[in-house]
């Protein structure tokens, strides 16, 4: 049987006209970053920088060592599948270029010049490494504190710092952001700028025990401390604090963190006495005198957090949600350098104060219970006596220095 080529040829038109046409994926990719691999930074500069720790370290704050230690734990949880249309940029050029951006707070802009990426790649590579940052480095280095880690931490503000029982220092410092989009003035604080809240306890290692972050700009300090998850725990007990122990002429004392006046007195909390209480009170200068040095342990280490991560020079610009992952990253990577090599020359001495992006807190006022007093009191006079005393702190009172 023969077949009607006119039936065949009409056939084949026919499923050609309901063939569903298939939309081909097109890949664009800009013409300066088809160069990336000559002259991205990764490619042209990061090999160089291998080779000399010194340069190595001015580029990314951390020794080539530290780099490694640090790629070595993140690398299986922050490496990307090759598709059928692109390779992934490997993990160690994911972190090269998220390091930077922490370091210098250079724009993704500027960054994704430097490195001949796109802007869109550069923050999602920011954005999921601090993801991985948090998720896998904090609990190694900023673990749950126990009743361990904070008897170690007492026996460091004891030896170092000459105030026993003191188990952290507490500071929280205002972020300042971007206002977000249909926030009103949740995050409007009293410097006239939108600012989220990092409240930070810290050893006496400069190392922080822990840290809270995202409180709104608005709210006063006391509130914020008192609404945060550290101190809910703190008043419900729920902290694994120890329980109080004596100090050495024999009062039974509780354990304690140190704050400045942002903070309330409480009976796990010191603050310095008012001005109003200080004058003409020598003894009560005392206490501050010896307070204020135990609490400078936060304050340095907010210096060095700023001094290495220099993104606090700047406003951040991003969503809130982006900016608490990437301070809680930052925070965890500070605890992680804390033991590292340094080579900081004179140029690169920075002072808090000089750093736009971060503001300190407001002093907070309410009423105080009788039992704190006590407490604060009984730490006066322990400061006071000549077993808790030490041969300098009435000079420097004297001579009207705080620490």
């Amino acid at each position: 049987m023969e077949i009607d080529p006119i039936i065949v040829s009409t056939l084949l038109i026919e499923d050609e006209e309901n063939e569903i046409p298939q939309r081909e994926k097109r890949i664009w990719v800009h013409s300066i970053n088809l160069k990336r691999q000559w002259f991205g930074e990764y490619y042209s500069l990061y090999p160089d920088l291998l080779k000399d720790d010194k340069r190595f370290f001015k580029y990314f704050h951390m020794t080539p060592l530290k780099f490694r230690q640090l790629l070595g734990m993140l690398e299986p949880h922050i490496t990307r599948q090759n598709t059928r249309y692109r390779m992934a940029i490997g993990p160690e050029e994911r972190l090269v270029v998220c390091l930077r951006f922490l370091t210098t707070g250079n724009s993704f802009t500027s960054l994704a010049d430097n490195y001949r990426l796109g802007e869109t790649t550069v923050r999602e590579i920011v954005y999921s490494t601090c993801e991985a940052i948090w998720a896998f480095i904090q609990p190694i280095v900023m673990p749950t504190p126990n009743e361990n880690l904070w008897l170690s931490s007492e026996a460091q503000f004891r030896e170092r710092w000459n105030f026993p029982n003191a188990v952290g220092a507490l500071d929280g410092k205002h972020i300042l952001i971007e206002a977000p989009q249909h926030s009103g003035s949740n995050y409007f604080c009293y410097k006239k700028h939108f600012s989220i809240v990092l409240l930070a306890l810290v050893d006496a290692n400069k190392k922080f025990i822990a840290v809270d972050v995202g409180a709104f700009g608005k709210n006063s300090d006391a509130r914020i401390f008192q609404n945060s998850n550290m101190g809910q725990s703190l008043r419900e007990g729920n902290f694994n604090m120890p329980p109080p122990k004596p100090l050495p002429d024999g009062n039974n004392l509780p354990h304690v963190i140190v704050g400045d006046e942002a903070f309330p007195l409480c009976t796990y909390l010191m603050r310095p006495y008012s001005r109003d209480d200080v004058k003409g009170n020598e003894e009560k200068k005392i206490f501050n005198y010896r307070l204020s040095r135990a609490r400078n342990t936060v304050e340095n280490a907010f210096g060095l957090l700023v001094r290495k991560f220099r993104l606090f020079e700047h406003k951040l610009h991003m969503s809130r949600d982006h900016t608490v992952t990437i301070i809680l990253a930052i925070c965890a990577l500070h605890n992680f350098l804390r033991e590292d090599i340094c080579y900081w020359s004179k140029n690169d001495h920075v002072r808090l104060s000089d750093m736009r992006g971060i503001k300190n807190m407001r002093g907070a006022r309410g009423n105080i219970r009788t039992t704190a007093l006590a407490v604060r009191n009984t730490f006066k006079d322990y400061f006071c006596s000549e077993v808790g005393s030490v041969e300098w702190q009435r000079r420097r009172v004297r001579e009207g220095k705080l620490h």
